[in-house]
């Protein structure tokens, strides 16, 4: 049996009694943090230790590499990053910014394919909007839906070049929210024809990719009593209907102040609602017991949506001269280059 959770573990190395739990509990997947991070063979290493302990060679290992103030994996041992927003700011036409998005996200998948890890966070397809809470800021590639979906898209296809799975967050959109989730609820008044026309729209328009994290936010339009992860109505009526976004759906962080609540009773509910995935990401051993007794084996249509995640790897990957990519890169950042 396999467990519809994602785990994160402690340190640099697994724990006996971090292995003997996820031994015996089997979640689908992994993701690492920071305090997860010292070096490219530290990492390998540990990223083998997580698949061996579920005996499963392609459990998949996430992590969030957005670049900007969003980036796990850093200097020295990794090259950094811009942030998104950069992106669309680039005095280039709209394809060279493209080709800029999609490089940087060739080179995070070079580095996180090299120690083990297959799955990034990204890209952050939010739409921020004057008076948001600044959680979302320059992690979001641009002001308007339509830009924001166009270079959400080349970064997505950057990432499966180079055989990492993108994940689309934070669905159906965080941009508009007023509060840091990680801290409370954040609570979105506007209507429904609003969050249809622009927070929804990027999710729509690249509703075809393999992942989704939701968003801990309460519209109060669509859903008064419960924030996207655990609404049945988010999740049916506009996740699933009005963004047709059908691939496996992933819970953010349960571990985060915007849900209330028992572990064990957010883990059911998001799962209840409709998520495929409940994620727990602070590697504390009590708290993912909890998370595990109130998640259920992955099965029925969310294994089959898991199953068909995996399944978008690509067979071969996009080769690239890591150096000249770089280059090619911090000269478009830079402004040397313009084609």
């Amino acid at each position: 049996m396999t467990l519809a959770c994602v785990f994160g573990c402690a340190g640099h190395v697994l724990s006996p009694r971090e292995a003997a739990f996820f031994r015996e509990s089997r979640p689908w997947g992994f993701i690492l943090f920071g305090r997860n991070v010292e070096s490219p063979g530290q990492l390998r290493a540990l990223t083998a230790a997580l698949r061996a302990c579920v005996d499963r060679p392609d459990a998949p290992v996430l992590i969030d590499q957005e670049g900007g103030r969003v980036q796990r994996m850093g200097p020295p041992h990794w090259r950094r990053y811009p942030p998104a927003g950069v992106f669309a700011r680039l005095p280039l036409p709209p394809p060279v910014q493209d080709e800029a998005a999609r490089l940087g996200a060739r080179l995070i998948a070079h580095d996180l394919a090299a120690v083990g890890v297959d799955v990034d966070c990204a890209p952050v397809l939010d739409v921020p909007v004057p008076g948001a809470h600044d959680i979302i800021g320059d992690r979001a590639y641009a002001e308007s839906a339509e830009s924001v979906a166009r270079l959400g898209r080349a970064v997505a296809e950057g990432l499966l070049a180079g055989g990492v799975l993108p994940i689309l967050k934070h669905i159906p959109g965080h941009g508009r929210a007023g509060a840091d989730s990680h801290e409370r609820l954040p609570v979105v008044e506007a209507s429904r024809a609003t969050l249809d026309a622009v927070d929804f729209a990027p999710f729509r328009a690249l509703c075809d990719l393999p992942m989704a994290m939701t968003a801990h936010v309460l519209y109060s339009a669509i859903d008064a009593t419960a924030p996207a992860t655990t609404s049945r109505a988010v999740i049916s009526q506009v996740i699933r209907g009005d963004i047709g976004f059908d691939g496996l759906l992933i819970s953010d962080d349960l571990s985060m102040k915007a849900l209330g609540g028992a572990l064990e009773e957010r883990a059911r509910s998001a799962l209840d609602a409709g998520c495929d995935i409940v994620l727990h990401c602070n590697g504390d051993m009590a708290e993912m017991a909890s998370v595990a007794a109130g998640a259920r084996a992955l099965e029925g249509r969310a294994g089959q949506r898991a199953a068909a995640a995996l399944a978008r790897r690509p067979a071969r990957v996009e080769p690239i001269d890591v150096e000249e990519a770089a280059e090619r890169l911090a000269a478009l950042l830079e402004g040397r280059l313009a084609a």
